[in-house]
């Protein structure tokens, strides 16, 4: 029971967060961020947000580290836009599996030539 609620967190999480990196925060170190998936613990105490970020490699640190200085603001915002009785503890990560799904595919391109 708790897996299936812990996945509608999940998903409405997914959801408020585009928006909210898209329209709410202001950081100028924050580029081309998509999220691309959360995962919650089935207690609701932590949540973990794949994101997906255009850009070099520099650009890519930089906006982690504008992401992790803008967590209390977003933990807020999640607090106010979806009820909960205690808001998870965010973390976010980069996701690689877009990047290592281009890689795989430009070499099957290769070979295919």
């Amino acid at each position: 029971m708790s897996k299936i609620r812990a996945n509608r967190v999940a998903e409405q999480m997914k959801k408020e967060l585009g928006d909210i990196l898209t329209r709410k925060i202001k950081d100028p170190r924050i580029g081309f961020v998509t999220v691309t998936d959360v995962e919650v613990t089935g207690d609701l105490q932590q949540a973990t947000v794949y994101v997906s970020i255009l850009g070099s490699e520099e650009e890519k640190k930089e906006t982690l580290l504008g992401l992790s200085k803008a967590k209390g603001f977003i933990r807020s915002e999640i607090g106010r836009r979806i009820r909960l009785r205690k808001t998870p503890d965010i973390t976010f990560e980069f996701d690689e599996a877009l990047e290592y799904g281009n890689r795989i595919e430009t070499i099957l391109k290769k070979l295919d030539s």
